[in-house]
């Protein structure tokens, strides 16, 4: 197991390697405000993020990552465009498995860039790539923007399609709504009974919640019911493009044949072959590069478009040495009405140095 000075050590020379490609070292505070993470993530980050507070700066959370901060820095006063690299620890909670790491150092690379999004993707993929060095790894890819793609294109009410896009992240949450809305979930006898007008005129005020709250909600389920529901074609289509697990050429090749049936989808997977090039250009073998539609999408919630990470081959048991994606949407929800193409990566220098060890 690798000491702190020696992880420390590594987390140095990794940010070094990243000043040395054009980013400015920034150093983000460790206690972050509470209420930005919380508009983010809403009430789920408490499970996984410490909690403080003090009488005149307010609850506080102990950093559960960088990129929110520096997305925060940047976009009140970075310049355009613009790279940066820093290195410390990040604190996670952890509940139910004592194995994962509640303290650890992480590395990363942002660059905030409107030219080239697709060039962009591909400097910090290729970047963290180079810095893994002859590691034993695995490269895999993705793209939530294409299943975004699908949901927004979906014949249906735009309800149902905000329903589905929170819940992306969440897969048995976000197969659970496509059932229910294409009627393949039996209805229970409770909503029935709500939906006929025989419960909720009774039900109790807990909390906050007031009669009239309770009145819209009824009314909203009883507008959603009369909804038709979504074409099974369509849920059969996700559900192919999410079992889509192949090589970058063999992938797009997929994409393309069902872009035939749901063209809303072209713009996101002509993004993907553009990627693809810009990898290729900087020596990145695409040939063999694993692309899987259905990846990220229970560990990256502020991502919306190309994602990655790199694993040990042969250890299993460790996490990803390196994870990292697009986040343009995320300048816009912190941007105050102003947003620019984001994409960044994290590297775990601890876990490289446990893995080398074990070499």
């Amino acid at each position: 197991m690798p000491t702190r000075s020696q992880t420390n050590a590594k987390a140095a020379s990794l940010r070094a390697g990243f000043e040395a490609a054009g980013a400015r070292a920034v150093e983000p505070p460790i206690l972050q405000p509470a209420g930005t993470l919380l508009d983010l993530y809403g009430e789920d980050i408490r499970a996984r993020a410490y909690v403080t507070s003090d009488a005149l700066r307010g609850e506080q959370m102990l950093r559960p990552d960088f990129t929110v901060p520096v997305v925060q820095m940047h976009m009140a006063d970075g310049a355009d465009p613009a790279r940066y690299t820093y290195a410390g620890e990040v604190f996670r909670r952890q509940e139910h498995d004592p194995s994962r790491a509640n303290e650890y150092v992480q590395v990363g690379y942002e660059v905030f860039e409107r030219e080239d999004p697709a060039a962009s993707d591909a400097e910090v993929f290729s970047l963290i790539n180079a810095g893994l060095g002859n590691l034993p790894v695995r490269a895999i890819t993705g793209d939530i923007g294409v299943l975004m793609a699908v949901v927004n294109g979906l014949n249906t009410s735009e309800l149902r399609k905000k329903a589905l896009m929170r819940h992306i992240w969440r897969p048995r949450r976000f197969r659970a709504l496509l059932e229910q809305y294409a009627g393949r979930t039996p209805v229970s006898a409770a909503r029935r009974d709500l939906l006929n007008g025989n419960a909720g005129s009774d039900a109790p005020l807990v909390g906050a919640r007031r009669q009239h709250e309770i009145d819209a909600r009824i009314a909203a389920l009883k507008a959603d019911a009369q909804i038709p529901p979504i074409a099974v074609k369509d849920v059969d289509l996700i559900t192919a493009l999410l079992d889509i697990s192949a090589t970058m050429p063999n992938a797009l090749e997929r994409l393309h044949d069902l872009s035939v049936d749901l063209p809303a989808i072209i713009p996101a997977v002509d993004r993907v072959e553009a990627r693809k090039d810009a990898l290729a250009a900087r020596g990145i073998d695409v040939s063999n590069l694993l692309f899987e539609a259905n990846y990220g999408r229970t560990s990256m919630e502020y991502y919306d478009g190309f994602v990655f990470g790199f694993r040990a081959t042969e250890r299993a048991d460790l996490p990803p040495l390196a994870t990292g994606g697009r986040y343009d949407a995320l300048t816009r929800q912190l941007g105050d009405g102003r947003e620019i193409p984001a994409v960044g990566g994290v590297m775990r220098p601890g876990v490289m140095l446990e893995l080398e060890d074990g070499k």
